[in-house]
């Protein structure tokens, strides 16, 4: 039987040039329907692909074809319903999926939407390609890395400039030893066996002269071993390796009191589950912190601030007083790029909205590069929100959105971290 190995260096996806070539093509038409497909979906299965539909009509190439005109011989298949002369009628349009119009019938043809899967790599990357942490520091890169040179062990080719000269020795020596270790030691057996004969007084002339040529030719196979060869060269070898060339970190800070029903506790999560996929997923330097609050706020992990269970009344500040005291305690070096998002309702204790105010424009705007609020309530407007438009009207690098419902969501995330040029400084001379 014969066995056949594929060792093409893409056996296991012929098709993935053809694929990505596909994907820049048509990038746009993808696009559209990635976000359509977005409504349709629990943000918390954006770990998934997804199945794409495309109109054909989007996808026609261009091709070469016989112009109209002319005289031209053309061969067709017989049948058994037209003969010369009749008159065939253009078939009425078909009910048929896809691009089809008109009412339905029993024959046409219609035009079907093409149909094809994107993995979830894919997926995000369709989804977050226009999305960026607004207000980088201008000497930032876009992906926030950079790369180093390091040593990284020895190659056997390279340029002179890069070559080890007591590595290559030293595999010299090592490949010498090996290849006339056996050969050495049977020169050195027979040379003492020669000078036995030679010590010895009886007459041993025909033999001393067989040793002579014996160790004759073993030293000359000996020296035919080369003192270095292309086999023994050693080179440096250099690789790269992504350093950050800045730090990012993302607070997230959820109401989590009593006036937050479980609808609206749904929609926040969603909101920052969609926000912790784009920097995870964007950015490879980003830490994130979560902070939760009602009267009182504390730092949690991943797991609790999504699905812990907890009420209580509403006072804001204490979250941001707490945000106050992390970025003083962890991140008060300058190479860090501090963001913050807030959800809530809008319910806040009256009192407290004035604190918020002067938290916001006297601790936390100065040392942050964007803060952005989103409201999640169907009712009119209350203290809150009152105060953050003031301080959305005074600091660059603040706003606040209004969401309504579940809807809602991609289309205010996609507004507030859409990439933009370059913009004025944020508060604090930033």
């Amino acid at each position: 039987m014969a066995h056949f190995i594929d060792r093409r260096l893409n056996s296991k996806g012929k098709s993935t040039v053809n694929r990505q070539r596909f994907l820049r093509r048509y990038k746009q038409q993808i696009k559209r329907a990635v976000s359509d497909a977005v409504g349709n979906r629990s943000v918390t299965d954006l770990e998934t692909g997804e199945k794409i539909s495309i109109p054909a009509r989007d996808i026609t190439e261009p091709v070469f074809h016989t112009g109209k005109g002319g005289k031209r011989s053309i061969v067709h298949p017989g049948n058994d319903q037209f003969t010369t002369g009749d008159r065939i009628n253009r078939p009425p349009s078909g009910g048929a999926q896809g691009g089809g119009n008109g009412e339905a019938s029993d024959s046409g043809e219609g035009q079907d939407e093409f149909v094809f899967s994107i993995s979830k790599d894919e997926y995000l990357e369709l989804l977050f390609d226009d999305l960026a942490l607004p207000n980088l520091k201008r000497t930032n890169f876009d992906k926030v890395i950079q790369y180093e040179t390091y040593r990284a062990g020895y190659q056997t080719d390279g340029v002179p400039s890069n070559l080890d000269i007591v590595r290559s020795l030293k595999g010299s020596v090592a490949r010498r030893i090996a290849l006339s270790g056996s050969d050495r030691a049977k020169l050195r057996e027979l040379e003492e066996k020669l000078q036995a004969l030679k010590d010895d007084k009886h007459e041993n002339t025909l033999e001393i002269m067989e040793l002579e040529e014996e160790i004759k030719l073993l030293k000359a196979k000996i020296a035919r071993i080369p003192f270095i060869d292309t086999f023994d060269l050693r080179f440096k070898n250099y690789d790269r390796r992504p350093i950050p060339t800045s730090k990012a970190v993302m607070f997230c800070l959820m109401d989590v009191s009593g006036s937050m029903d479980q609808a609206t506790k749904d929609i926040a999560k969603r909101f920052y589950i969609l926000l912790y996929l784009f920097l995870t997923r964007t950015y490879e330097n980003v830490e994130v912190v979560y902070i939760r609050h009602h009267t009182q706020a504390k730092e949690v992990d991943e797991e609790e601030f999504f699905y812990s269970q907890e009420t209580g009344g509403t006072i804001v500040s204490s979250a941001l007083k707490l945000m106050d005291e992390i970025i003083k305690e962890r991140y008060q070096n300058t190479d860090w790029n501090i963001y913050a998002a807030q959800a809530s309702d809008g319910d806040n204790w009256a009192d407290d909205s004035p604190h918020c105010t002067e938290l916001l424009l006297k601790s936390l705007l100065p040392v942050t590069r964007y803060f952005a609020y989103i409201e999640i309530t169907d009712r009119q407007h209350q203290s809150l929100w009152r105060e953050y438009e003031h301080v959305a009207a005074i600091a660059d690098n603040f706003v606040c959105r209004h969401i309504k419902d579940v809807s809602d969501i991609f289309p205010v995330f996609r507004e507030l971290f859409k990439k933009r040029t370059e913009q004025p400084d944020a508060v604090g001379g930033f």
